[in-house]
C-alpha cells in the first residue's frame, strides 16, 4: 500500500465564540461536530462541518496563526453563493469571480481574518 492522505482539516484561530458562531453556523450553514474545553474558564477547541468540508477552530493560543488561507475544492458554487446571500448577513455579502486558473472563486473573510477561498475547477479538457 502506498502512502496517501485520506483528509485535511485545518485548524483556524478564532478570538469570539460567539462571532465564529454567527458567521460558520448561522450564516455558512455548518454544523458542530464536537466542543472542547478542559475546564469551564478554558478556550474552546471545536469542529464544525458541512457537505464535506472540515473545520477546526480554536480560541488556544498557539493554534493556528490569525489571517490563514485555506482553499477548498467545491461543485455547486453558484448555489451556494444564491444560498449565503439570501440570508442578508449584515457584515459580509461575497461575490463570485473567476480566476486566473480558471476557477469560478468565492472568497470569505471570517471576522478575525481567516480566508476561504471556494474554488470550483473548470471541467477537464483532457490536458494535465
Amino acid at each position: 500500500m502506498s502512502f496517501r492522505a485520506l483528509r485535511v482539516i485545518p485548524v483556524l484561530r478564532i478570538f469570539s465564540v460567539e462571532k465564529a458562531r454567527e458567521f460558520y453556523l448561522d450564516f455558512l450553514g455548518f454544523t458542530v461536530d464536537f466542543e472542547h474545553r478542559f475546564d469551564e474558564r478554558a478556550p474552546l477547541f471545536m469542529q464544525i462541518s458541512r457537505d464535506g468540508i472540515v473545520l477546526r477552530l480554536s480560541e488556544h493560543y498557539g493554534d493556528g496563526s490569525p489571517g490563514a488561507a485555506v482553499t477548498i475544492h467545491v461543485e455547486g458554487l453558484r448555489e451556494f453563493h444564491a444560498e449565503i446571500t439570501a440570508k442578508n448577513y449584515g457584515y459580509y455579502r461575497p461575490g463570485l469571480e473567476t480566476t486566473f486558473y480558471g476557477a469560478l472563486q468565492m472568497k470569505l473573510l471570517d471576522p478575525f481574518g481567516n480566508r476561504l477561498m471556494l474554488d470550483e475547477l473548470p471541467p477537464q479538457t483532457g490536458k494535465e
